[in-house]
């Protein structure tokens, strides 16, 4: 069985992990010392009782930072981010060590640039190794080998929805048996995956002992069934899991609070309404509010004398937007088109050859530099560097009506850029597709995502080859 399997792969991967900390450790030796190591203060042998106890504490951190869960799913990202807090954790311990028993001779001479290449060292070998063993399994699994069986309880949405995800991801090795239903007749298929019988089958499908996993994905009318269900399943042994039929409410990662062994599940998950995460954000905004205005001050310079020396009006055009909580804000921007009357512009999409955009507003506007001025909101709050892009006033009382869970979006500070913008999702483009980045974005946020998305914007996010 596949569990069994899982159990020897994770001590093999401890094992692999162990000579992968090994090669780092020793590398790190022969780059400080080289040939010289009769220089060194110390002598070899407290350099390889140090690795003896390093390698322990490392297979440790591993284990905790979730390093030997299995992995058919996650991504890779996933994987480098708990190598990455590993090994960070595992310097941090080495380098208290060092530092708190600085009076001990061992300790005093033990080479702290040492310690530094090892931390290097391991994070690159160890992301190396598990790309390998990564790609040598999704080869094995292509094939039809180290393969998962499973079998589905319910033909519904969520069924489909799974079925679709796992035929198109041959890499996860899951291999769908059939379908239990009392509503289709037995023979009736979703590609190419049948329906084998009813839910009274399950009984004797479970005693035959040859199945994995167990995905209940019932339709919602059928729920009634689903207690029976479970306690067959956990009875048999086999691992259980259910994918409801309401994914298109639930967030992809539910918060689940615990009411005295009471589950209650939030319906959106908003990691930035906790204060903490909070502070971190606006702190980061601060400081990218200062240094974005600091550093573009002199395109802005520029970019003004220019609209003022082509054009009649303003320099910087205000233009109320819905921001946090629903509330209006004025967002500023370079003035990119003729003066026109607000109850003209507050309705209008611009258009190609649109004749109201000046010659230097084509320009900005195709190059995202009319957005600059919108640092001064960062900075002063209305806005974050990372964010959902706001929309005015009529709009967001036209998509409120038109798309589902548009105004989720108002739960944080609006950006000037954001995972939709970076992802192509600018200008006239589909709100649906903006909306769904901006909700996946909303229930994911961490401030790596954040730096990934300023990055991505560096080479993604400022020609805009929708903007008129």
């Amino acid at each position: 069985m596949i569990e069994n399997n899982q159990i020897r792969l994770n001590r093999l991967y401890m094992i692999i992990d162990a000579l992968t900390i090994i090669a780092g450790y020793t590398a790190a030796y022969i780059i400080i010392f080289g040939r010289n190591a009769a220089t060194a203060a110390l002598p070899a042998s407290i350099y390889i009782t140090a690795m003896a106890l390093i390698v322990p504490l490392y297979i440790i951190l591993n284990e905790i930072f979730g390093l030997y869960t299995p992995k058919r799913i996650g991504g890779v990202g996933k994987e480098f981010e708990g190598i990455l807090k590993a090994n960070t954790i595992g310097f941090l311990i080495i380098t208290l060590v060092l530092f708190l028993g600085s009076k001990n001779l061992y300790l005093y001479h033990f080479s702290r640039r040492l310690v530094l290449i090892f931390y290097i060292n391991c994070i690159v070998f160890e992301t190396v190794e598990r790309n390998l063993i990564r790609f040598f399994f999704m080869k094995l699994r292509i094939n039809g080998h180290n393969l998962k069986h499973i079998l589905l309880v319910g033909y519904s949405r969520a069924a489909e929805g799974y079925i679709d995800r796992v035929t198109s991801n041959l890499q996860w090795g899951y291999k769908i048996m059939g379908i239990l239903d009392n509503n289709k007749e037995k023979g009736y298929s979703y590609r190419n995956i049948a329906v084998i019988g009813g839910i009274d089958n399950l009984k004797g499908i479970l005693d035959a002992n040859n199945l994995d996993e167990i995905a209940i994905t019932l339709g919602l009318e059928e729920y009634e069934h689903l207690e029976d269900i479970v306690k067959s399943c956990e009875k048999s042994g086999v691992h259980t899991k259910f994918i409801p039929d309401y994914q298109n409410i639930i967030p992809t990662i539910p918060y689940i609070e615990d009411l005295m062994g009471l589950p209650v599940i939030n319906i959106r998950h908003v990691p930035l309404t906790r204060w903490h995460n909070a502070v971190i954000k606006r702190i980061v905004d601060i400081f990218a509010g200062i240094t974005g205005l600091i550093i573009f001050s002199p395109l802005m310079i520029v970019i003004a004398v220019l609209i003022k020396l082509t054009s009649r009006g303003p320099v910087i055009f205000p233009q109320e937007r819905v921001g946090l909580h629903n509330k209006p804000f004025k967002m500023y921007k370079f003035r990119s088109m003729a003066v026109q009357e607000k109850k003209k512009e507050a309705k209008a999409w611009t258009t190609p050859d649109d004749p109201r955009v000046t010659a230097v507003g084509r320009f900005i506007r195709k190059t995202s530099i009319d957005e600059l001025p919108q640092f001064y909101n960062i900075l002063i709050g209305n806005m974050s560097i990372v964010g959902p892009r706001p929309e005015r006033p009529y709009y967001v009382e036209k998509f409120k009506e038109e798309i589902p869970h548009y105004m989720i979006k108002h739960q944080v500070r609006p950006g000037l850029t954001g995972w939709a913008q970076v992802n192509g999702f600018r200008g006239d483009t589909s709100i649906q597709k903006r909306i769904e980045h901006d909700l996946y974005y909303i229930e994911n946020w961490t401030l790596g995502f954040d730096f990934k998305i300023m990055f991505l914007t560096i080479f993604k996010g400022f020609i805009n080859k929708n903007a008129y």
